[in-house]
């Protein structure tokens, strides 16, 4: 497995077994905290732009190019796969808090797009 590759998939599962965490949610979730949710949904997108970017790394490491609608909707796609895992351990969060989240993928997948990949090496 290349390194990018490696590293998008380390990364989306951790995440993936992070959003699925009781313990991870109470944490970023404290009633003490009116704007919490404001700011779970924030870096919700920060967590899916990640993913996205090294997701177009490991596409660049093939030397293939992944468009921004492209990325959006893998990450959108990737966000939909944690909220089925999130209601089979038995979140309850309803079909517009699972479309908002869905969204957040969605928009941290095209954030994604926008990040320069850097210097990738040249074809030999």
């Amino acid at each position: 497995m290349k390194p990018w590759t490696l590293a998008t998939t380390v990364a989306g599962v951790g995440l993936y077994l992070v959003a699925l965490s009781n313990e991870v949610y109470d944490l970023t979730s404290p009633p003490a905290f009116s704007w919490h949710v404001l700011l779970r949904k924030g870096y919700s997108v920060v967590a899916f732009a990640l993913v996205g970017y090294l997701l177009r790394r490991s596409f660049a490491e093939r030397e293939r190019r992944l468009s921004p609608a492209a990325c959006a909707l893998a990450i959108a796609i990737y966000s939909a796969i944690i909220e089925i895992g999130q209601a089979l351990v038995g979140s309850h969060e309803g079909l517009v808090w699972n479309a908002v989240d869905v969204a957040c993928g969605g928009a941290g997948g095209l954030l994604a797009s926008f990040v320069p990949l850097g210097s990738t090496p040249a074809k030999r």
